[in-house]
């Protein structure tokens, strides 16, 4: 079964599931990009140390508001966002076309 990205009921995207701390460190390391997101929780910040290709990136509340986005350079940190918990990740320049932007609500993806 594939995750999806849903953005405000529409559904717009695959999205890997990074479940485990392993999963979540790696992110996306060692990628040339990503179809879709990849949604990596608990988190409040992520970096772009090493990846080859910049990132939206956007961090969710616990109830699934998008709180903050933003255009992640390669070899960049983000910001801090303390009520963040979880981020989703994906090529830069696609938010813009699925409309994830902050104030806009995405399904949490199911814990297993």
């Amino acid at each position: 079964m594939t995750d999806r990205l849903v953005v405000d009921g529409r559904d717009v995207a695959a999205l890997e599931v990074a479940r485990t701390a392993r999963t979540r460190s790696r992110g996306l390391l060692g990628r040339d990009g990503i179809d879709g997101a990849m949604w990596l929780a608990p988190a409040k910040h992520v970096h772009s140390l090493g990846m080859r290709f910049d990132l939206d990136v956007a961090f969710v509340d616990v109830d699934g508001l998008v709180l903050h986005t933003q255009r992640l350079r390669r070899n960049r940190s983000s910001r801090l966002v303390w009520r963040a918990r979880a981020v989703i990740e994906a090529e830069a320049g696609a938010f813009e076309g699925w409309g994830l932007t902050p104030g806009v609500t995405v399904a949490v993806p199911p814990r297993q």
